[in-house]
């Protein structure tokens, strides 16, 4: 029952939008020299980030718990606090466990891509990551969560935008493409995305016990013209990159991951009942792994 709990708590749908990031970082490095590809770094950039991933997603259920936000009114997956499937102290001491082993997994993704003959950049990425992982954990949990002020949205595009896809980048290449940004743009937008869309799901439960989201804060009219602003804005980045690489057909196939995001988004601004928006998170977080996915193929020659 408790394993249960603990799956429920790390929120697995959340884990292929956490990854995104790392793909198309992965994609632009071994697209500008495919000699740079290490499984290793791989396999732990991808272990890493997952850990910062569930570290924000027990800190959540944590600082929501013990604030009252998820009550009855929320709409969405019941969250283990919430059902008593998990209590505070046990949440904390997952917190505490994934920290550890996510920055155990950091140090020696860190310390394979730049070794010690890199001092500087091995000290700066440990500082990021040390910024993730309190970001992570200050989202909701503390008297100035900051998910609580309407600040979430800048944190996401940050950290699972730039941060994640030019990080990525750079520690194959331990250098920097300037061209990087844009993809880099993109997946923060859609990460950024996912977010609205939550927050605009829980905008009546939020307004209520006092979670000032970008959303409460906006209206839900100005958010869905800000989630419409966000896909647009990835799309065009994501296609000025594409002009500036361009050498078959196959480079442009993340395109396809987009093609979802058109219907969902005439579903979002249709909508009357934000209850009913929840399964269009999974969509968008699942297209922006699509996308992802398919960059990487695409920029890596698969085909």
């Amino acid at each position: 029952m408790k394993l249960k709990a603990w799956v429920q708590a790390a929120r697995p749908r959340t884990l292929p939008l956490s990854i995104s990031g790392i793909l198309v970082g992965t994609a632009m490095a071994i697209y500008q020299d495919p000699n740079v590809w290490n499984t290793k770094i791989f396999v732990l950039a991808i272990a890493t980030t997952i850990g910062f991933q569930v570290i924000s997603n027990f800190a959540n259920d944590y600082g929501d718990g013990i604030k009252g936000t998820d009550n009855e009114e929320r709409i969405g997956p019941k969250r283990a606090m919430q059902s008593g499937l998990l209590n505070a102290r046990e949440l904390q001491w997952g917190i505490i466990v994934s920290v550890v082993l996510s920055f155990i997994s950091m140090l020696f993704l860190l310390f394979l891509a730049f070794g010690s003959e890199r001092l500087p950049f091995l000290l700066l990425f440990i500082f990021l990551g040390i910024t993730a992982i309190i970001a992570a954990i200050k989202y909701t949990v503390g008297n100035k969560a900051y998910g609580y002020s309407g600040k979430g949205d800048v944190f996401v595009f940050l950290f699972f935008g730039l941060l994640a896809v030019i990080g990525t980048y750079w520690l194959y290449n331990v250098t920097f493409d300037a061209t990087v940004i844009f993809p880099a743009i993109g997946i923060g937008c859609l990460s950024t995305a996912v977010l609205n869309l939550n927050n605009m799901r829980d905008y009546l439960s939020d307004k209520n016990v006092g979670k000032n989201t970008l959303v409460v804060k906006i209206g839900l009219d100005r958010a869905k013209k800000y989630h419409l602003s966000l896909l647009l804005i990835a799309l065009i980045c994501f296609l000025i990159y594409l002009n500036l690489h361009w050498e078959s057909w196959t480079n442009s196939l993340f395109l396809i991951g987009f093609l979802p995001l058109a219907v969902h988004f005439n579903i979002v601004i249709r909508n009357k009942n934000t209850g009913t928006l929840d399964p269009e998170l999974k969509k968008v977080a699942l297209s922006t792994f699509l996308i992802s996915l398919l960059f990487l193929i695409g920029y890596h020659n698969f085909l």
